[in-house]
Formats: structure tokens, C-alpha cells, sequence
């Protein structure tokens, strides 16, 4: 049994946060399922732009998008819907041996759309349409204006992966819109049996910006901190998922919980031990999406510490609390994580849409 093997009996499923169509052609995806027990498959902008930025493995599909005259969205999205499609058929058969919790691949809406709530339901819908495999699951970023949006895709039995959540006062309001969705989703006569969700942590950006402000400050009680605020707020997001999906009433019947799920788990400071967020981030109902790089780390370091969630949440709120005594506010901090967590995504994906349109133009 593997590291990621004993990772899933604890309870944490591992997903790997990358996908390109050189990944897929050259079997490189399939082996690594195959030899590092993976469940799934997450993307974002980021990742799609740096993919379609290099090789050529892209290049015959923008020649035929080029002859058929497709406008730059539309080409992108052809690409990436079909990396996704590929993505989805290779886990269809983790998806039917877990009846829908695992063997997901995931695809985001336009970040340009995250204040937008029409466009952003929109472009969920025609994306899953797109897509057209069960194991997909559309990813919608955290925002106000996007909360709703999360319940009327779900409400139209799709199923989502809530990101870029940074926040434990945030993720309540994700579970309300998660909980509202799926009122709405068996009102409307969709199996809620079949509709996952998986809200998304951001965990190594809250350390990188709480440990430049403590640096800031500078004092050996702020210094002590670093490197603790991202655990410790993702243990406060566990103690609430707990909290909130303990009593089964609280969701139509037969619906299923949505699980926490780490991601940004690539360690940002090389002080840290690179399988941080995976070993001390591990408990029942998880999932972890991880980086190649991380996945690895973990393999090689070969140990984990058993159940790191369960019971932690008054360790973690004595973090926030001394955090605070320190001049740290949380509330800031957040805020511009999410600001600058949605301009990263539209400025990734813009450059790739600069880039495709000179291809298309040529």
C-alpha cells in the first residue's frame, strides 16, 4: 500500500492540481493515476494558460479552430473542454467504484465572469453541457456576487468545486448556498444523490501573505507564528464542515456532503517541509489537490501522522488568537487574498487569450 493509499484510508482523497494535452497524449496522466493512487484532476486558468503556452501539442486543434474562423473564447475552450473530456473518461472508473465522490475533473468558469452572476450561472451551464461527461464538476469562485450563482448551478443538478474560499466566514456562506442548491436541485426533480461538491481552501497563500506582515512586524512573537496560519485556518474550515453536515437532516435526503478541499498546497517558503499541508491537513471527508512536485514530496518522505483534522479546531482558534495579539488582521489579510486570488486568474487567462488571438490571427 502507498503513501496516497494510506492517505485515502484516513480519509483524504488526492487529486492532482495540473492538466495539459501533453499529459494526456503521452500517457504521462494515465501512469500516474496508475502508480500514485490519484482520484482526480483539478485545473484553473493558471494552469490551462501555462499548458497551452508551450509545445506544440495544441497546435493541429488551433489549426482546425483557425479554418472554422472560431473567435478566441471559443477556441480555448474547445481546447480545454477536450483535455477535460480526456481527463474524465480515464477516471470514469474511479468515478463508478466511488459512486461520484472521486474521479472528478474539474473545469472553471471565466474569471472574467466572478462579478457576474448571470454570466457566471451561464457559462456553468454551457460548460457542463460542453463537457458533457457526469465526473465533471465546474469550478465557481467564492465571491459575493458568485454565491448565488453556486446555488442555481447546483439547482440545475450540476455538480461544482466552490474555490478560491479563503475565509471560514466565507465557506459558512458557501455551505448556505451548497445547503440552498441542493433545497432548489430536488425541488426541480434532479437525483441529489448524484449532484458533489467540494468547497476549496486555499491554504500556502494565507501563510505567504501573514508571514510578510509578520516579517513586517518583526518582533520574535510575531516571527514565531509563520507558517501557521494556513493549517490553522483550514482546521477552523474542518471543525465548521463538522459542525455544519454532523446531522443529516440538514440536507434533502439522499444528498451528499460537501467535502473540504485543500488546495494551494505547494509550499511557498523551501523552509518549510515540502508535505506540510498534505500530512498535517489529513481526515475523514477531505480532498487534497496537489501539484506533481507536492504529490511527489509526499511519496518520498513516506510518512504520514494519521488523522491531523479531528479534535484540532481549539489549537488552531489559540493561533488566531495570538495572530491577533501580534497586530495580524485576519480580515485584511482575506480580503486581499481574494482580490488579488481573482486578478491572478483573469490575468493569466487574458494573456492566454492575447496569445491565442495573434495564433488565429496568423
Amino acid at each position: 500500500m502507498s503513501i496516497i493509499d494510506q492517505l485515502f484510508d484516513i480519509g483524504t482523497s488526492t487529486w492532482l492540481d495540473d492538466l495539459s494535452r501533453d499529459r494526456i497524449t503521452s500517457g504521462n496522466l494515465g501512469e500516474i493515476k496508475a502508480s500514485k493512487s490519484i482520484k482526480g484532476v483539478t485545473t484553473n486558468p493558471a494552469i490551462f494558460a501555462k499548458a497551452m503556452s508551450a509545445g506544440t501539442a495544441y497546435d493541429a486543434q488551433l489549426a482546425e479552430l483557425k479554418a472554422a474562423r472560431s473567435d478566441v473564447d471559443t477556441a480555448v475552450y474547445a481546447m480545454s473542454v477536450k483535455d477535460v473530456q480526456d481527463a474524465c473518461d480515464l477516471f470514469a472508473d474511479v468515478f463508478a467504484a466511488t459512486d461520484g465522490r472521486d474521479g472528478r475533473v474539474s473545469i472553471e468558469v471565466d474569471p472574467r465572469y466572478a462579478a457576474d452572476e448571470a454570466r457566471t450561472v451561464a457559462h456553468a451551464a454551457e460548460l457542463a453541457r460542453l463537457v458533457d461527461r457526469p465526473n465533471v464538476m465546474i469550478k465557481i469562485p467564492a465571491t459575493d456576487e458568485s454565491l448565488p450563482a453556486i446555488t442555481a448551478t447546483l439547482a440545475a443538478g450540476i455538480s461544482v468545486n466552490v474555490t478560491l474560499i479563503f475565509s471560514v466566514g466565507r465557506y459558512r456562506q458557501v455551505i448556505d448556498a451548497y445547503r440552498e442548491g441542493l433545497r432548489q436541485a430536488a425541488a426541480n426533480g434532479h437525483d441529489v444523490s448524484a449532484i458533489h461538491s467540494v468547497a476549496s481552501f486555499f491554504v500556502s497563500r494565507m501563510d505567504t501573505e501573514v508571514d510578510n506582515r509578520l516579517e513586517t512586524i518583526g518582533t520574535d512573537e510575531a516571527l514565531a507564528l509563520r507558517g501557521q496560519a494556513g493549517i490553522a485556518n483550514a482546521r477552523l474550515a474542518y471543525q465548521l464542515f463538522l459542525d455544519e453536515f454532523s446531522d443529516p437532516a440538514a440536507l434533502p435526503a439522499g444528498a451528499n456532503k460537501q467535502r473540504p478541499l485543500w488546495a494551494s498546497t505547494g509550499v511557498k517558503n523551501p523552509a518549510y517541509p515540502a508535505d506540510m499541508y498534505v500530512t498535517e491537513l489529513a481526515g475523514p471527508d477531505t480532498v487534497n489537490t496537489m501539484p506533481e512536485a507536492t504529490l511527489d514530496a509526499v511519496i518520498e518522505a513516506g510518512e504520514l501522522k494519521g488523522d491531523t483534522l479531528t479534535g484540532t479546531a481549539e489549537d488552531a482558534q489559540a493561533v488566531f488568537a495570538r495572530l491577533a495579539a501580534v497586530g495580524i488582521d485576519i480580515d485584511d489579510v482575506v480580503s486581499v487574498l481574494e482580490r488579488e486570488g481573482v486578478e491572478k486568474f483573469v490575468d493569466a487567462w487574458q494573456d492566454l487569450l492575447d496569445s491565442m488571438s495573434a495564433n488565429l490571427a496568423d
